[in-house]
């Protein structure tokens, strides 16, 4: 694709595209993202021009590392320290209303 070519598909019309999301916007706004949308596009045109080609792709910025402990098993709660806690119990479990 020529440069004139992609410069005009990604030339977008804020007013349109404010139209689909039904977006009221006032010409101030419509200037002001216009704008910055082009911004945008620049920074991505800016970028495609980096030669990445001895990059393997990622698919996070940072190597990401799990980091993880040992499983061993310890007291839990207790049973009426944590039923003592519920609204309605019955000396085993909380009781709950019937949903259905």
């Amino acid at each position: 694709m020529t440069d004139a070519a992609s410069e005009a598909v990604e030339k977008i019309d804020v007013a349109y595209v404010a139209r689909l999301a039904q977006l009221a916007l006032t010409d101030d706004e419509l200037r002001a993202f216009q704008g910055q949308l082009e911004h945008i596009i620049e920074y991505v045109r800016d970028i495609r021009q980096i030669d990445v080609a001895g990059i393997e792709p990622m698919a996070h910025a940072v190597r990401i590392q799990n980091v993880f402990r040992n499983d061993e098993p310890r007291a839990g709660l207790d049973r009426e320290t944590v039923l003592a806690n519920a609204p309605a119990q019955d000396g085993e479990q909380f009781l709950v209303p019937k949903i259905i």
